[in-house]
């Protein structure tokens, strides 16, 4: 098959470091803003920092007998992950919170990278991540663009209730502040009937068991804009306000690449994107028994790699977090003098209200899992039965 192909595939990183160059021009990363010329090693540790999300290998297959490497195809569902990870430091240790090899971490640290480790019940691994994926439309071991891992990720955030976080993608371009604020005022409640990819991860995800989505309060928000911004290639008019998302505090960067190629943009240096890339292959990596983690590997510790803005693919996501309401309403007010100044060609657009001619905004709820007696189902080879005996019985 082709996933086997990649099975025993490394991708090893080359030797050469790709440096900064001399230049005045100040770096953003994720809203901060460093000067090569007075820090340059502040910004090295702020990279540094970011969890790093690679292809792994050996790890226990996907659904029981799918893929035990996710080399050649697991890239944007990595880059995701890099988002949300950014994301849930900011709420639990913040954004200036610093990594340092062999120094000793937050248990929070430590519990954030619990949910990224390449296991069947950790809420975000390629496991869960993959056979979520199924729901929209992708097989497992099929690669993902950014909307569809956007997608992914709002759905299994509803099972995860230590981060309890809000997650909301925007439809058609536009930001809809009324839902957003409903969304993160709303109180979590379980309602509804799951479908069968809700059976497969209440095991794994149903295990954060605390009360705090249940207080009333802001939830914390992961907004993330999905867009395309050109036709085959990105349109100039939009590399300002692309550019400005990265300067603005909530900046979670954006998702996007090439073709098939998937990266995680965390800032920029003049007309150059600042990314992490996934494409490293490295060995699966379990917690130990103490609940720690060895995290050497989960940090690039190199010069990040570089692109000229004019090179990226026009599909891409952007993405933010905004822990309370007044980060949000700090963020609209950006967004009203930084990205729509713009009269024509907007990149996005934020609105008030609701638009009449869409479907009623319902705030997505944790699905409840209901039986007939017989026992939940926990893999996906057993879905797969089901799937096929449903098959047999239709025709």
């Amino acid at each position: 098959s082709v996933l086997s192909r990649y099975e025993n595939q490394i991708t090893i990183l080359s030797d050469y470091l790709e440096e900064f160059p001399e230049t005045d021009e100040p770096v953003w990363i994720l809203g901060r803003q460093h000067h090569l010329n007075t820090d340059k090693s502040k910004l090295l540790l702020d990279i540094s920092a970011r969890l790093w999300f690679t292809y792994r290998r050996k790890f226990s297959p996907i659904g029981g007998t799918g893929p035990s490497s996710d080399t050649g195809w697991g890239c944007m569902l990595r880059c995701g992950q890099m988002m949300l990870a950014q994301a849930l430091i900011c709420r639990h240790l913040g954004r200036d919170w610093q990594w340092e090899k062999h120094k000793k971490q937050p248990e929070e640290y430590h519990r954030i990278l619990r949910c990224f480790l390449d296991r069947k019940d950790c809420c975000y691994s390629i496991h869960q991540m993959a056979q979520m994926g199924v729901g929209e439309g992708k097989s497992i071991g099929e690669w993902f663009g950014p909307n569809t891992v956007a997608q992914v990720l709002k759905k299994l955030a509803l099972f995860d209730e230590w981060n309890s976080l809000a997650v909301y993608v925007s439809m058609d371009n536009t930001v809809v502040i009324e839902d957003i604020k409903k969304m993160c005022w709303s109180p979590a409640q379980s309602s509804g009937v799951a479908h069968s990819s809700a059976h497969l991860h209440r095991s794994a995800l149903g295990q954060n068991k605390n009360t705090a989505g249940l207080c009333p309060g802001w939830k914390p928000l992961l907004l993330i804009i999905p867009l395309r911004l050109g036709i085959n290639h990105i349109n100039p008019v939009y590399i300002d306000a692309f550019k400005e998302c990265f300067k603005m505090p909530q900046s979670l960067g954006a998702l996007g690449g090439k073709p098939n190629n998937a990266y995680y943009f965390i800032g920029f240096l003049g007309n150059e994107l600042i990314y992490l890339d996934p494409h490293t292959t490295q060995s699966f990596v379990d917690s130990e028994e103490n609940g720690t983690v060895d995290d050497e590997s989960f940090h690039c510790q190199q010069a990040p790699h570089r692109m000229k803005i004019m090179n990226l693919d026009p599909s891409v996501a952007l993405g933010f977090f905004c822990k309370e309401e007044c980060d949000f309403d700090n963020w609209c007010s950006l967004v009203q003098k930084e990205i729509l100044k713009q009269q024509s060609l907007r990149m996005f657009e934020l609105v008030q209200k609701h638009p009449p001619h869409w479907p009623p905004f319902i705030p997505p709820t944790k699905p409840e899992v209901t039986t007939t007696g017989a026992e939940l189902i926990e893999s996906t080879d057993k879905l797969f039965e089901l799937e096929e005996e449903f098959e047999i019985l239709s025709v």
